[in-house]
């Protein structure tokens, strides 16, 4: 069974940095391609970064130059570094196997950008 946990979320002042992690389990995880969504209150779900098998990455607009995206396959876990944080980036954030569609979503982790 694929599992996949997200950590790394934290109450953060604007300006601020975090590091968000995604291990995975149960899954060739370097054969895969994965992305990181959010979603905040009473808003959808949305996308916001896709790391492909050969480690590169994409972005939203909206955090595009500020969020930074990585793959470590021998610890099978990705990571999002990200900078500059704002308040409009409060959300839970979630990560998702983009190539295999039967792969669930994680609990996803709470980063609140606050002062």
């Amino acid at each position: 069974q694929v599992q996949l946990v997200e950590s790394g979320g934290d109450l953060v002042q604007p300006g601020g940095s975090l590091k968000l992690s995604c291990a995975a389990s149960g899954i060739l995880f370097g054969m895969h391609a994965w992305g990181w969504y959010r979603q905040a209150p009473g808003k959808q779900r949305e996308w916001i970064a896709t790391i492909d098998t050969r480690g590169q990455p994409d972005y939203a607009v909206s955090v595009k130059g500020r969020f930074t995206l990585s793959r470590d396959n021998a610890k099978a876990t990705h990571y999002l570094q990200m900078d500059n944080l704002k308040p409009e980036d409060t959300a839970v954030y979630y990560c998702k196997c983009l190539t295999n569609p039967s792969v669930g979503w994680g609990q996803g982790t709470q980063v609140t950008v606050s002062s």
